[in-house]
């Protein structure tokens, strides 16, 4: 007996006639067309469908009133057994079907298959299948799920919800969301290859494959509603610190680049490998002082500097980037030109935080407080960044997708960031271990000598001046107010 592909079993003795032979249409004794294979497999399949259909009250009072075996064979074929008479009884001119002995088993036990698929836990534990492996990081220590998974239960159950809620994705009949999404955040987590996931879900390469590009699609739209505009109002963690306040008050995020690995065709090598020697992509991000990412623009070439990314950004409406407000400024590094709503650090002069350690950490002057001060604000952004690749370790090395899956990754990572921060605040593993420290990097002095912006006139005396009265208000009051800096 074989199975067709529709879920109808047939003899293989059965007749191979096609539909259009002329067999097919002759009358049998009894006045019926005998069926070909096709045919009577349709038949079978139109008649599980209208058993399962008419039977359900009636097998749903079976389940009921047995609790030790509610999905017994005999019991179903009984059910269908008689819904059939009674179908029969009632339609005998519109249902012309007859079904044996052997039919009516295999629907009995399609029906059973289905029942207990979908109501019934799985009580395999193993991690080698599939199922059991789902339940196993469900149902195990805390620990277990932020491995394999990246994020806490809670998280990854709300997660789901949502998915499942905007209908983004769908419950398939092997596949449920809640393993469709353990399947996409074991391989971003991981960065795991096809075979390895094929044999821990046990489910084929192209199932795996399907589904991780769902739940990327999924994802990908789900950006679109938690990458928000910051709020206009001065940011907490300003307001909270006399280190920042009110200096930076109209400071509302961090703009800067990011570099991550990427698998690219030999014909475009060239255009991205980045200047420090290996092939990537330049990822334009923006981010909150809550280290939320507001904006991702991902997909540069690794050679294109980071102002000219920000530069065809602010050109083109299509990217949406969030206006600013009037009054309201970015912070950038020295890759970008100070100008109108991006506020750069002085050059020239020290700058990174490293440069503040040891003898001579006291600034000697205006402009070495600001940039002491500003890269203290700025490295919101490269907390988001370590926070980002360290969960999803697949930002660390070039998969091999095509380049527009890579960069649809970029931005399904930086989507579930921003949703495991909503979620957890400050009680995130991750989020937690970056909480009151500052994350050392090392600059790039190539990649931090900004390309020549044609800027305006006015949006320069605007930025310089904007800088200069915040460098002068903040080292009047260090020099006069202050014990500490």
């Amino acid at each position: 007996m074989s199975a067709d592909p529709r879920g109808a079993f047939m003899d293989e003795d059965a007749s191979s006639g096609g539909s259009g032979d002329d067999s097919s249409k002759r009358l049998q004794p009894g006045g019926r067309r005998k069926r070909s294979r096709k045919a009577a497999g349709d038949a079978i399949v139109d008649a599980m469908l209208q058993i399962a259909s008419a039977s359900k009250m009636r097998a749903a009072a079976i389940m009921k009133n047995n609790e030790e075996d509610p999905f017994s064979i005999t019991k179903c074929i009984n059910v269908l057994d008689d819904e059939m008479q009674d179908m029969s009884e009632k339609s005998k001119d519109d249902f012309d079907l007859e079904l044996d002995e052997m039919e009516l088993i295999a629907a009995a036990a399609g029906y059973y298959y289905y029942n207990t698929l979908t109501t019934q836990p799985c009580p395999s534990l193993s991690p080698t299948r599939g199922c059991g492996f789902m339940t196993e990081v469900l149902n195990g220590p805390e620990d277990l799920c932020r491995e394999m998974f990246r994020m806490d239960k809670h998280v990854f159950q709300n997660l789901c919800n949502v998915l499942r809620q905007k209908s983004m994705l769908r419950d398939t009949a092997g596949v449920m969301i809640e393993e469709q999404l353990g399947i996409f955040l074991n391989i971003i987590g991981h960065n795991e290859r096809n075979r390895v996931i094929q044999e821990r879900f046990q489910h084929s390469g192209e199932t795996i494959s399907r589904h991780f590009n769902n739940v990327l699609k999924a994802v990908k739209s789900l950006s679109r509603e938690v990458l928000q505009p910051p709020p206009v109002n001065t940011p907490s963690e300003i307001i909270v610190n006399n280190r920042f306040f009110p200096y930076f008050q109209d400071c509302i995020g961090v703009i800067d680049g990011m570099h991550i690995p990427a698998n690219v065709p030999a014909k475009d090598q060239s255009r991205f490998r980045n200047r420090k020697g290996f092939l990537s992509q330049n990822v334009l991000a923006a981010c909150t002082f809550d280290l939320q990412f507001i904006f991702i623009y991902p997909g540069w070439e690794g050679s294109a500097a980071d102002a000219r990314v920000l530069r065809a950004v602010l050109d083109d409406p299509d990217q949406n980037f969030p206006q600013v407000p009037q009054g309201k400024y970015y912070l950038v590094d020295m890759g970008y030109s100070n100008m109108e709503g991006f506020i750069a650090p002085y050059e020239g002069v020290r700058c990174h935080l490293h440069e503040f350690r040891g003898a001579n950490q006291l600034p000697r002057n205006a402009k070495e407080l600001f940039n002491h001060r500003h890269s203290c604000l700025r490295n919101a952004i490269h907390k988001s960044f370590h926070v980002l690749k360290t969960r999803f370790p697949i930002l660390k090395l070039a998969p091999q997708y095509a380049f527009h899956i890579q960069r649809d990754i970029v931005i399904a990572a930086c989507a579930l960031h921003n949703f495991i921060r909503r979620e957890e605040q400050d009680k995130d593993w991750l989020f937690s271990s970056v909480e009151g420290i500052k994350v050392d990097v090392m600059p790039d002095i190539l990649d931090e000598q900004a390309e020549i912006q044609l800027v305006s006139s006015i949006q320069e005396q605007v930025a310089f001046s904007v800088r200069d009265s915040i460098a002068a208000a903040m080292w009047e009051d260090y020099i006069n107010n202050w014990d500490e800096w």
